[in-house]
């Protein structure tokens, strides 16, 4: 399997992971409110502190990203470009986002697909500063009660990175078990999701969020992505016995890579190692 050398040693938990409970929702992202803000008060008004959500089409504006890029320095495997701002409003296609905590303040990740006011497609990670919801529009969301995604310093990529951790209960209604996950660098995306439940007994599950990169990526109607750096947003997820009766994730995906190649599609299950990182949560249904 494809794999990218860090610039530190892996750790031995390749999965960093927290059960919690948390319930999904959906609401209406507020117009002209910054996105992290009106994503906190979305989440804040069923009485969650952070989560993880999927959105489909959708305004910006003023909106800035930044895209995958090469390392200058070498103290990375790979970094991000410079920011962009394009002017306009901004339509984005999909996106998928995790809402947690950064020194102690709401902050977010983002990766999504969109079209700038000009026709330009675009892709990336959304930076939450700078980028404000321009028309209403409704998002899934997963909240969490017992985890939070925090960013912390994280060795092994050289990055400051989200990463769940347990937190105190809100006392939000819940509905489901859950388990808030960081997967690691260079081990397989689908493998790693289907051994975790294996290892529990967890029959079912269900993907909300999922936000991170992968080493290129192989899709299943053919297509690859054969530059290394990727921002990926999972669009849909699945965990459940296959054909033969063992777990088989079903990923979809959508993806920009450092040359600005635009890719979506179903991963190939056992050759789409993760990047960097890939943060999601596990509904588990059975």
């Amino acid at each position: 399997m494809r794999s990218i050398k860090q610039p530190g040693a892996p750790v031995a938990e390749r999965i960093q992971w927290v059960e919690a409970r948390g319930r999904a929702f959906s609401f209406a992202l507020q117009a002209g409110v910054p996105l992290l803000e009106a994503a906190r008060r979305g989440f804040a008004a069923e009485g969650f502190a952070g989560g993880v959500l999927n959105f489909g089409s959708g305004a910006v504006g003023p909106f800035a990203y930044v895209m995958p890029a090469l390392s200058k320095t070498g103290e990375n495997a790979a970094f991000y470009s410079d920011t962009y701002r394009p002017a306009g409003l901004t339509r984005v296609k999909f996106g998928s986002m995790t809402l947690g905590m950064r020194d102690g303040a709401p902050f977010f990740h983002c990766h999504g697909l969109w079209t700038e006011a000009d026709g330009k497609p675009g892709g990336g990670h959304m930076m939450p500063d700078e980028t404000v919801v321009a028309e209403p529009f409704e998002v899934e969301a997963f909240g969490l009660d017992g985890a939070m995604f925090t960013t912390e310093p994280d060795p092994e990529t050289n990055f400051k990175l989200f990463g769940p951790v347990a937190s105190a209960s809100t006392g939000a209604r819940t509905t489901s078990r859950a388990f808030a996950l960081r997967l690691r660098p260079n081990q397989d995306f689908a493998g790693c999701l289907e051994e975790f439940c294996r290892a529990r007994g967890i029959a079912r599950a269900k993907i909300h969020g999922g936000v991170g990169s992968t080493v290129g990526a192989r899709f299943i109607h053919g297509d690859v992505t054969e530059p290394f750096a990727t921002e990926l947003a999972v669009t849909a997820g699945t965990i459940a016995p296959g054909p033969s009766g063992a777990l088989e994730a079903a990923l979809d995906a959508a993806l920009i890579d450092y040359t600005g190649g635009i890719a979506e599609g179903r991963l190939i299950r056992g050759d789409n190692p993760v990047l960097m990182t890939m943060e999601l949560v596990l509904e588990v249904l059975g």
